[in-house]
């Protein structure tokens, strides 16, 4: 089923470019650049240090603990960028004062910012999904659901509740299939219940009740108002929107250039840090 899901979505890419808020409603917009075949990132192998010649006794130890102190840790893995460098302005936009949605020590942050309801988010997927996943250690990729209103919103409370159970990542890719290839659930043709969306989750071991509970609490309420402002902050146009540290908004001709602009942003990041 995964693989059908994928060649429909795939299918779509072309003519797909974005998704919008409207009357709390998706709305597609004008269409994309014809995608490029998508592979997956190389990545790059850090150099092996060389060894030195065997010693014996305590001038073997001394020479480790020599060793340990003076080698520099390897590079990390990383997305290899390939073509010309982004343009501010043309590939990418700036975030005034931007802030990572949800900061780690160490780590550079990719955020996706996307709709279960969008058709666009859901032919974007199988492209992110892959890239996301030959992401290097020191990237820390997280999605952030679009609160636009109406079913948005509904699907934004799943995706936290989801996330509260443990059951989000086994379940991105299902309910895009739900919503665009099945049609089990209504998505932007109409707005389906509480009822429904837990239900939903129930056939992938939720509790119907206890994740409709769960959809309404104050802790989910107060993580999605924190993907709303991130959004608005973010200044983005509609989804799905990529957002690099929380500094960049990328932009690009089609998604697989969009992935290629992360990866010189994520590149651009870490040689800042590295100084």
């Amino acid at each position: 089923m995964k693989t059908r899901f994928a060649i429909t979505l795939m299918a779509l890419l072309p003519i797909l470019a974005a998704c919008k808020a409207q009357d709390g409603t998706a709305n597609t917009t004008a269409p994309a650049e014809p995608a490029a075949p998508s592979s997956t990132p190389a990545t790059e192998t850090a150099t092996p240090t060389e060894q030195a010649p065997a010693a014996s006794g305590e001038t073997a130890a001394a020479e480790t603990a020599a060793a340990e102190a003076t080698t520099p840790a390897p590079a990390p893995a990383s997305s290899r960028p390939t073509g010309p460098e982004p343009v501010a302005g043309t590939d990418y936009v700036v975030i005034e004062n931007g802030q990572p949605f949800q900061p780690a020590t160490g780590k550079i942050e990719v955020a996706e910012i996307f709709g279960y309801v969008c058709p666009a988010c859901a032919a974007f997927q199988p492209l992110i999904g892959p890239w996301k996943a030959g992401l290097p250690s020191d990237v820390n990729f997280v999605y952030v659901p679009a609160m636009f209103g109406g079913t948005w919103d509904d699907y934004g409370r799943a995706f936290y509740a989801a996330q509260a159970m443990g059951l989000q990542e086994k379940t991105h890719e299902a309910m895009y299939a739900a919503i665009h290839a099945e049609q089990s659930l209504k998505g932007e043709r109409g707005r389906d219940s509480v009822e429904d969306i837990a239900n939903f989750y129930g056939k992938h071991g939720a509790d119907p009740k206890q994740f409709a509970a769960m959809m309404g609490s104050f802790a989910i309420n107060a993580k999605t108002n924190s993907a709303k402002q991130f959004a608005q902050r973010s200044k983005i146009s509609g989804t799905p929107s990529v957002i690099v540290n929380g500094k960049y908004l990328v932009k690009g001709k089609g998604f697989p250039d969009m992935l290629r602009i992360a990866d010189h942003l994520i590149a651009r990041e870490r040689a800042a840090k590295a100084n």
